[in-house]
């Protein structure tokens, strides 16, 4: 009896593992389990319980004296751990079962669950109860405390939940807590106080999260500082760990400088002669990096120690203006290689450029714009698991230079032109309906605006109404279903782009019916003013704006001659604008849109990691992308 108790509990372990992450993604009422037989025969069985009426058997607890009368076919039904019992005791035992270990309250929620698939769980209780539903054998009860932990998953419990989840060989615990700890690591790390559970964990744990590749850092600094930090807290017993610990820092990342003074010289660095090796292999790299030839850096191929981590996130660029009319070409930018990746699933629908665009789970959406003949009421959405295409409902009116975001699970598209008109329209789409619904229009027709999400409301800014460039603003609230001025901006902006950083809304270049901008201020919400940003390098307008890292990043557009391919980012800390790698072609008039949390977020990344250093040659003395743009461009007859 005892090895086929053993045996079940390993059974249940394995299988209380492999839950899919789809499902556990999703909230907890939709998780509840399912009642497959009378909810009110249920709780007529569990009144019965409770009145001691037809009870076969009973459950003691030795350390509190409890006990609890109960039918065992109730029991044994959802429990491997009682049926095993019930069905294989001598006849003696089948009636009194002692279980050591389990606090009365905790098992109160247990037998409570085994009537009517209920149970009241808190912060405090829910690791309990998943360890007593764990020890019995209990799958659907450890898999609904799952759910209610991971609901509740942040960064001051993550650590405790992916060490219970270790202790409890629970897969699907330990996995999702560890992901959301490698993207949350800059937050963790800066927050890493002598409390926090992060700098408690051992050496082992330590190091399988600093060297993995999803290590979501944008400098390899703070790799660095983390390890020193995590010695720093018990130096006497963790110095001796620090060879094991360089080992995890991709040394090739740092600047040679910083590398020279803070690791070369560090404290524990020097008083260990085994890391000596890796001190003298960075040097050598980074030396070699500085002094090597362009001949020679075509036949070099990148160390791990400078093979750059996965982001955790993407952007997708889709479409747009170019060489004279629309495109269909996919590109996504991997942050932490810098580079930008063609993807071969183009749209068979055609190609379209002035659009809107969102996404919603794993869909992107692409809202209206415009071929160069037609504009489009139409709309076409991308599968970015499956990678595939396909027709959702159409608006009701025909809008290019229209603005899209995602909010709360649904589309809003906002104003355009249908070849005629400019809209002040607003429509929001229900993707389990498929269905556009008109809403409150706004306060101004504007096409050629864009629009943000923050803090659950819509910000819309700019555009062009027909008959001149805009500088107004405005704020839509979904609850009230209606539309609020904003303080006018400082310059009229048309063809600009806006997005939300950091608490502020961002609006940045764009047109002012004279010149392309390479301005842009920032939406105070506190103060409700509007203050100027740093210039960005290049003016341009109908570009991709789109926010990863915590940094704006600028995408093509058009300078007023012609399309481009430059690409920036902007550092609110730093108040500057950084150069990063270019569009493979020049062009303008498409949506940038991030996206994180897909499973298949590697096959829109940098594959060839080992050819970086081989690739650097050609970025750094410029891609040799030749274009020219239509003087008949759509985005003049826009403004004309």
């Amino acid at each position: 009896m005892i090895d086929e108790l053993e045996a079940s509990r390993v059974d249940n372990n394995s299988s209380s593992t492999s839950f899919s992450s789809p499902e556990l993604s999703s909230s907890s009422s939709s998780l509840r389990p399912k009642r497959c037989i009378s909810y009110m025969t249920m709780k007529a069985l569990h009144d019965m319980r409770l009145s001691e009426t037809l009870c076969d058997a009973s459950i003691v607890l030795p350390d509190s004296g409890k006990e609890f009368l109960v039918h065992r076919v109730i029991m044994g039904s959802c429990s491997e751990y009682f049926r095993i019992l019930f069905t294989t005791s001598v006849p003696s035992e089948k009636y009194h079962l002692e279980i050591p270990g389990i606090p009365s309250t905790i098992m109160e929620q247990i037998i409570r669950y085994a009537y009517l698939r209920e149970c009241e769980l808190s912060e405090d209780t829910v690791f309990d109860v998943y360890t007593a539903a764990d020890y019995l054998l209990m799958n659907s009860l450890t898999e609904h405390c799952s759910v209610y932990i991971l609901d509740r998953l942040r960064i001051d419990n993550c650590v405790t939940i992916m060490l219970f989840g270790r202790q409890r060989a629970s897969k699907t615990l330990y996995d999702t807590a560890r992901i959301f700890i490698l993207k949350n690591f800059p937050q963790l790390a800066q927050t890493a106080t002598n409390e926090n559970e992060l700098l408690q964990l051992e050496l082992d744990e330590i190091c399988q999260l600093l060297v993995d590749d999803q290590l979501n850092v944008r400098e390899e600094v703070m790799v660095w500082e983390f390890v020193l930090r995590w010695i720093d807290h018990d130096p006497s017993k963790r110095s001796k760990h620090i060879y094991r610990l360089m080992k995890t820092v991709r040394f090739g990342l740092l600047n040679t400088e910083y590398f020279l003074d803070k690791v070369k010289e560090n404290q524990y660095v020097v008083a260990y002669d085994e890391t000596k090796p890796l001190v003298i292999e960075a040097l050598t790299f980074l030396y070699d990096l500085e002094m090597i030839s362009t001949r020679a850096m075509k036949e070099m191929n990148t160390p791990a120690i400078a093979t750059p981590r996965l982001p955790h996130e993407v952007i997708f660029t889709v479409g747009g203006w170019g060489e004279g009319h629309s495109q269909s070409i996919i590109e996504t930018y991997d942050t932490r290689a810098d580079r930008w990746i063609k993807v071969p699933n183009e749209d068979p629908a055609g190609p379209r450029a002035y659009y809107g665009a969102a996404y919603i789970g794993r869909y992107l959406y692409f809202v209206g714009g415009y071929d160069g003949v037609e504009h489009f009421n139409t709309c076409r959405r991308f599968d970015m698991i499956l990678k595939d295409w396909q027709e959702i409902a159409p608006m009701h009116q025909k809008r290019c230079y229209v603005s899209v975001v995602a909010l709360n699970g649904m589309l809003y598209a906002m104003g355009g032109y249908n070849g005629t008109n400019r809209h002040n329209s607003v429509e929001r789409y229900d993707p389990r309906t498929n269905q556009w619904t008109l809403i409150a229009p706004m306060g101004s027709l504007r096409s050629d605006a864009d629009a943000c999400t923050l803090n659950g409301m819509i910000y819309i800014a700019g555009g062009f109404n027909g008959h001149e460039c805009l500088n107004t603003a405005e704020m839509y609230d979904p609850q009230a279903n209606s539309w609020s001025p904003l303080p006018p901006m400082m310059h009229r902006r048309s063809g600009v782009s806006c997005a939300a950083l950091g608490g502020s809304v961002y609006v940045i270049g764009g047109f002012n019916g004279l010149i392309r901008l390479n301005s842009g201020e920032r939406y105070d919400l506190a103060t409700r003013r509007w203050t100027a940003c740093k210039e960005m390098y290049h003016q341009r307008s109908n570009f991709g704006l789109e926010v990863i890292d915590d940094m704006l990043l600028a995408i093509g557009g058009y300078d007023g001659v012609s399309a481009i391919a430059y690409v920036e980012c902007y550092s609110p800390e730093a108040n500057e604008w950084l150069e990063a790698t270019d569009l493979s072609m020049m062009r303008s008039a498409f949506r940038a849109v991030t996206v994180s949390g897909l499973p298949n977020l590697e096959d829109y990344m940098h594959s060839n990691k080992e050819n970086l250093i081989n690739e650097m040659n050609v970025h750094r003395h410029g891609n040799p992308v030749l274009e020219s743009r239509s003087a008949s461009d759509a985005e003049d007859e826009e403004l004309d």
